[in-house]
């Protein structure tokens, strides 16, 4: 069976190598990049089983990327994991994520949500 492909998106090196690493370990195929316009010509060319996105980045939020991606026929059912610090509100809701990984996170939690995602495409 092939490995399930994950995109990460994270500004932060240190969350975004260990993370990959973790991923790595377990058996995924990971792409890592470090922001959204990266990951949309990335995403111009491939198509993941399963994305996990940034909330707070410059250049393009999380939440403005996965607009784009919800709004692309090709991308639009990819299963989306926002990892965010900051607690979504009413004002500021959670945009078009099919699951929320809170920072800082279990490294379980984390296995557990793309575990999950990845098996829904399977």
């Amino acid at each position: 069976m092939p490995r399930a492909r994950i995109l990460l998106v994270e500004d932060d090196s240190g969350i975004r190598e260990s993370v990959a690493e973790c991923l790595e370990i377990e058996g995924y195929e990971v792409a890592a990049l470090s922001n959204g316009p990266d990951a949309l010509e990335w995403l111009s060319r491939e198509i993941p089983d399963v994305l996990l996105v940034d909330l707070v980045m410059p250049v393009m939020n999380g939440g403005e990327l996965l607009e784009r991606v919800r709004a692309d026929p090709r991308l639009a059912s990819v299963p989306a994991v926002l990892m965010t610090a900051a607690i979504p509100t009413a004002q500021s809701p959670v945009p078009k994520a099919d699951a929320l990984l809170p920072k800082p996170f279990e490294l379980d939690a984390l296995l557990d949500v793309v575990g999950r995602l990845a098996g829904a495409r399977a």
